[in-house]
């Protein structure tokens, strides 16, 4: 046994342009090819046991001698320094050795696996999930225009709810992206889905500001994770050849969610009696009901990401050599199958696992008290993502990661800030002609009438207004200046936008309204009196305007298709980095042409265009990220840069919307100067469309 073990180490593998010939003869599988002698060699292995110290892989076939196992006995046997002696470089570059010829060898078995029925049923469980995170943008700016009546929101709170979901995000992304490098992607994907379907659902039902607002932000944290999974997670079932143009098309489902967002908001919201009551302090309206459904993308691809596999190669760097052999297998008779070939036999016998260094070690369950194991778990899985955040600034990354982080930032931060810019100056400029219709009303004298009819729009000035009656009425936009009302009766009246200056309201009884004592400015109130104030907004009053934002962001959906496609057919033709800085530069471009957009059909027609002249560098990005990394560093990598482009979209939107109604001039400045900097430090990235996954 001895002698045949030596001679087997010596032909453990061959290493050849990249081919691996030559498998250990007495592996246990098939090789398609008949080897007289060794039968019973092999089923004599099959049954020998391991001894107590050798180490067992979860998921291994124990009866079956791993090649690695076998260089150890021989190690053990020679004069050899026991790993724990051994300096850290030593076994980091054994390491190193390790992966890159795994690299070359899993290609050659990715390859061999074909690209057919497992990767496209991937590739629809995996876009659902995408689609979830582009519906979670979209959801909040479309309530809001429905949420502040129901909540009574002020501009801040507002304002803090259309960028906590981003918060989430950012923090969900960094997070999660890094526990998925050391837990797995599919465990890790499923977390992060399951925690946005809880919270969106929660968020659905929940009537105060503050819940909601909790409810949001834990909902986009889930989500935020799943960019980064999804991304690494497809990428590892791809060749090098299908990479770049399929991981472009995966990027269309996030077009798809703005699409579905849109659609569904301008399909229900509407609709406010969809919905229903309980007593006088629960509401469940439309928009309710539209956040509800948006979490359906969530919660089906988490069914069906039940019945995916983990990823083989996050398996591997793991040292989990028969589970990732059984999931390629799988991967390999599937599309076999669906291409008529069941007969093809999957003639991978050995697959190359790297050095392991940091293992984790599991405490016994007799160790300690419940809580105290965990934390001891906990704090040692994020001692090692913290360790690969770190492995990210290192000699070999620093300069790569630096360059994406700043490609990441102002790329989010001329993208987002946009998105939220084109729609606050459709607004403004809807107010603008609005205010141009208004109606003015001097020296007006009206006495014992009753107004039970809208008022809207209006200015009245220096009016007197003696013995009459405002019953069942509403005011919008409606404005008294230096006005008397005498003896006048107001009863079961709502404004929004209204306000009395410089009046005086003199015996003048408020029943069962909402002409709070905000809206009086400057007023003299003699012997007047309030009773019986409305609680809550009571602003039903339909905007006309949300249909138009519906239709906006529907369209800035759409018009990435064209982008998409282009990107997706050329991305493995013309490179990622060329793709980048020229949809960067071409969209800076787009952006000076905003100094000529004076109407709505103008903004609308150039957010279409900018839209689809970026989305091949997001694209793009998304690929080169993946690309530029190795696995058990990828989904970390590629959620700090994420998280970067979170806050760079907190920053857009924060800066941008102030500029709203003042000038265009700085953000559009703004957004072209990032664009032009960010796309020109890109062409220095490194090419990455004919390398292998590491």
């Amino acid at each position: 046994q001895g002698g045949r073990e030596a001679n087997q180490v010596s032909d453990d593998y061959r290493y050849q342009d990249g081919n691996y010939e030559g498998y250990a003869p007495n592996d246990g599988y098939y090789r398609g090819g008949d080897e007289p002698g060794h039968e019973e060699d092999a089923q004599s292995d099959v049954t020998e046991g391991h001894d107590e110290d050798d180490e067992v892989y979860e998921g291994e076939y124990q009866g079956i001698p791993h090649p690695d196992d076998i260089k150890e006995k021989q190690k053990q046997r020679a004069p050899a320094v026991a790993d724990e002696y051994r300096d850290r470089a030593d076994l980091m570059a054994e390491r190193m050795e390790d992966e890159e010829q795994l690299a070359h060898q899993y290609e050659n078995i990715i390859e061999e696996c074909g690209h057919g029925r497992f990767q496209w049923t991937l590739f629809f469980v995996l876009g659902l999930a995408l689609m979830a995170d582009g519906v979670e943008v979209f959801v909040v700016g479309f309530v809001l225009p429905s949420a502040e009546k129901d909540m009574c929101l002020s501009s801040s709170n507002k304002g803090m709810l259309g960028l906590i979901v981003y918060l989430g995000m950012m923090v969900g992304a960094v997070m999660l992206g890094g526990l998925a490098d050391k837990l797995g992607r599919k465990k890790c994907l499923i977390i992060s889905l399951a925690i946005n379907a809880a919270f969106a659902f929660l968020s659905s039902f929940v009537q105060g500001y503050g819940f909601f607002l909790f409810c949001r932000l834990i909902s986009g944290l889930g989500i935020g994770g799943s960019l980064p999974i999804v991304f690494a997670y497809f990428s590892e079932f791809l060749s090098r050849e299908k990479r770049g143009e399929h991981l472009s098309w995966l990027c269309m489902f996030w077009m798809i969610g703005g699409i579905f967002a849109s659609a569904m908001a301008w399909s229900i919201i509407p609709h406010y009696g969809w919905g229903f009551s309980m007593g006088t302090k629960y509401h469940f309206h439309s928009w309710r009901v539209f956040v509800l459904v948006c979490s359906l993308p969530c919660i089906a691809s988490l069914v069906a990401l039940k019945f995916m596999p983990e990823s083989p190669r996050f398996l591997l760097e793991m040292g989990k050599h028969d589970e990732a052999w059984m999931i390629l297998k799988q991967v390999h008779d599937t599309n076999m199958r669906a291409k008529g070939e069941p007969e093809r036999v999957f003639t991978v016998s050995y697959i190359k696992t790297p050095k392991q260094v940091d293992e984790f070690i599991e405490i016994q369950s007799s160790t300690g008290t419940w809580y105290q194991r965990w934390l001891v778990r906990i704090t040692t899985t994020f001692k090692q993502v913290w360790d690969n955040v770190l492995y990210c600034l290192t000699a070999q990354y620093r300069m790569n990661t630096l360059m994406l982080a700043v490609v990441w930032f102002t790329m989010a931060l001329s993208y987002y800030g946009l998105i939220v810019w084109f729609p606050d100056m459709i607004r403004y400029l809807q107010e603008e002609a609005y205010e141009s219709r208004v109606k003015i009303f001097d020296d007006e004298e009206v006495s014992h009438f009753t107004f039970n009819f809208t008022l809207e729009n209006q200015i009245h000035r220096n009016g007197e207004y003696r013995n009459d009656k405002f019953i069942g009425m509403k005011f919008k936009e409606v404005r008294f200046e230096d006005s008397l009302f005498e003896e006048c009766y107001f009863e079961d009246v709502t404004s929004s936008e209204t306000f009395f200056e410089n009046c005086t309201i003199i015996s003048t009884v408020f029943y069962d309204t909402d002409i709070y004592e905000h809206k009086f400015i400057n007023c003299r109130l003699i012997n007047s009196t309030f009773l019986k104030e409305k609680e809550g907004c009571h602003l039903d009053f339909e905007e006309d305007n949300d249909f138009l934002i519906y239709l906006v962001s529907f369209l800035g959906s759409l018009s990435v298709l064209p982008g998409n496609i282009i990107s997706a057919l050329l991305m493995d033709k013309i490179g990622r980095i060329k793709m980048i800085g020229g949809s960067m530069l071409i969209s800076a471009v787009c952006c000076f042409f905003l100094f000529f957009g004076n109407s709505e059909s103008a903004m609308i027609g150039w957010q279409c265009l900018f839209c689809g002249a970026s989305i091949a560098a997001w694209n793009a990005l998304d690929v080169i990220t993946v690309e530029l990394y190795p696995t058990d560093k990828r989904a970390t990598a590629f959620g700090i840069l994420n998280g970067l482009c979170k806050f760079g979209a907190i920053l857009g939107n924060s800066i941008f919307a102030s500029f709203v109604g003042i000038t265009k001039v700085v953000p559009i400045l703004l957004a072209s100067s990032a664009l032009v900097g960010g796309g020109l430090l890109a062409l220095r990235l490194p090419e990455t469309r004919e390398q292998v996954l590491m």
